[in-house]
């Protein structure tokens, strides 16, 4: 089932980092080896569309099923959104992304 981001959904992502709540990623490598990291660079794209800088291409880029798990205690909000990941290496989505990435994400790995 499709989610539409926005309104409250919207605000929380795109503000997480500074909430002090940034996501987790959680995607499978092809043999199904788990892995969860801290996201800070979620942002909410267009309504459909949770782009994350992914810097490492280990096995988060191998299988295309991935969640995005979002808490905030001090809201006492949690969500959990499932979707399929989309490589983008260069074009106006990834520049568009790279642009509005929050810097400290950025300034780790410049390329």
């Amino acid at each position: 089932m499709a989610v539409s981001i926005t309104g409250e959904l919207k605000e929380l992502i795109d503000s997480a980092v500074a909430d002090r709540a940034p996501c987790i990623l959680g995607t499978a490598s092809d043999d199904g080896q788990p892995q969860m990291s801290l996201k800070g660079s979620v942002l909410v794209y267009d309504e459909g569309l949770l782009p994350v800088a992914q810097q490492a291409k280990r096995s988060a880029l191998e299988n295309p099923q991935v969640v995005i798990f979002y808490r905030n205690p001090a809201r006492r909000v949690t969500w959990r959104l499932h979707g399929t990941a989309t490589v983008h290496e260069s074009g106006d989505v990834r520049d568009e992304v790279i642009g509005r990435t929050v810097k400290a994400e950025i300034t780790r790995d410049p390329d």
